[in-house]
C-alpha cells in the first residue's frame, strides 16, 4: 500500500494491484483457494481451528466430525506455517498468529474474479432433460397418428432445435449475468433460489 500526500498535505492511502504472478502463486494451491472461499462465505474473522477443520474435511472428503486428529493437525500446521503467512504478506488475509484469527484483507477482492463461487448451476440440466423428454413424447405422438393435425417429424425437429437453442442462450445469459440485470429491472419475474443467484 502506498501513502501519498494529498493536495492538502494529508496522507492518503492508495491500493496497489497485486502482480498477476503473485495472484496465480496464491491461487495455484487448493488449500489457499479453500481458505479464500471460506472467508468469503463468512465475511468476518474466523478462528484458525475452524478454518483448518473446514479445509481438512474438504481435502479428506468427509465431515468435520469424522476427521481424525492427524488430519486436523496436518492442515492446521500447513496453514499456520506456510499458507496464511504467505497470504498475510500479500495483504490478502489478515492473520493474527497470537490470537489464531483470520479475516480477509485489502487485496482479497483482487482474487475474487478467479475463484469460482459455490453456486449450484446444475439446474440447467433439468431444462435440457425436460426438453428432450418433451421432444421424445412429441416424436412418439407423430408416429402414432398426430400427423393428421400437422405434427410431423420435421415440425418436431424444428421445434426441438429452437427449444434447445433457446435454453442454451438463456444459460449463456445467466452465466454472464444478463438475466440478473433483467430480473433487477423487472421485479415481477421469478427470482432464482438463493444459492443460485449469479
Amino acid at each position: 500500500m502506498n501513502d501519498s500526500p494529498s493536495p492538502g498535505g494529508e496522507t492518503m492511502s492508495t491500493k496497489e494491484s497485486l502482480p498477476l504472478d503473485q495472484v496465480f502463486e496464491i491461487l495455484k494451491n487448493r488449500r489457499r483457494r479453500e481458505v479464500l472461499k471460506y472467508l468469503n462465505e463468512r465475511d468476518e474473522s474466523v478462528s484458525l481451528s475452524d478454518l483448518a477443520e473446514h479445509v481438512a474435511a474438504i481435502e479428506n472428503e468427509t465431515t468435520v466430525k469424522a476427521l481424525s486428529s492427524s488430519q486436523r493437525k496436518r492442515v492446521y500446521v500447513g496453514l499456520y506455517q506456510c499458507h496464511l503467512p504467505k497470504m498475510d504478506d500479500m495483504d490478502i488475509v489478515d492473520f493474527d498468529q497470537n490470537r489464531g484469527r483470520i479475516e480477509l484483507a485489502e487485496n482479497a477482492d483482487q482474487l475474487d474474479a478467479y475463484i469460482e463461487p459455490d453456486t449450484d448451476d446444475a439446474y440447467w440440466h433439468y431444462y435440457y432433460a425436460s426438453t428432450s423428454l418433451f421432444g421424445a413424447g412429441l416424436f412418439v405422438l407423430s408416429q402414432v397418428g398426430a400427423a393428421s393435425v400437422g405434427l410431423t417429424p420435421t415440425v418436431i425437429l424444428v421445434a426441438l432445435i429452437v427449444a434447445v437453442l433457446s435454453i442454451a442462450t438463456l444459460q449463456y445469459c445467466d452465466a454472464n449475468g444478463y438475466l440478473t440485470q433483467v430480473r433487477s429491472k423487472l421485479p415481477y419475474l421469478p427470482q432464482p433460489p438463493v444459492g443460485q443467484q449469479s
